[in-house]
């Protein structure tokens, strides 16, 4: 199989960010994780990502403030470099997929409250029933799905 060169990586890069993009991202924080996902670098500063993305710090540190807060990426210590490194989490995707676990709680817990706030048999209470039932059978679900991935992950 033959292995891309160093500008086709890019523009694959680029092709992923802009996928990221059409589906909610921000363009920057997409970039950078198109980036970190790519780079044969273990970390990248943030000087190295603002100028293998011809972006300036302030669009860098808020992308990476983005990915660090959801668990994508992460601030690692390099021994003898005052440089802020950042790589791209091991479990990244398992972590990103564990912390939608708040969002679900928080969604669950609207239609709780709506459900309260409406009478038996309104057509409101049948859809925040199915919301809240939903949710409920997520987050039943996740604990089992990421076991399974971490046994699949490991071997």
């Amino acid at each position: 199989m033959r292995v891309a060169d160093e500008t086709e990586q890019q523009d694959v890069a680029e092709q992923l960010a802009l996928v990221l993009t059409s589906h909610g991202l921000q363009r920057m924080t997409a970039r950078v994780l198109a980036t970190l996902l790519f780079t044969e670098q273990r970390t990248m500063t943030m000087g190295e990502l603002a100028d293998r993305l011809h972006a300036s710090s302030g669009a860098i540190s808020g992308a990476l403030k983005m990915l660090t807060s959801v668990g994508l990426a992460e601030q690692v210590p390099v021994p003898r470099s005052r440089r802020d490194h950042y790589r791209l989490r091991d479990d990244a995707w398992a972590v990103l997929f564990t912390n939608q676990n708040v969002t679900i709680s928080a969604m669950q817990g609207a239609a709780e409250a709506g459900i309260a706030a409406t009478g038996d048999g309104s057509l409101a209470r049948h859809r925040l029933t199915q919301m809240r039932d939903f949710y409920a059978f997520l987050l039943g679900e996740i604990p089992a799905l990421l076991d399974r991935w971490h046994q699949q992950s490991d071997t």
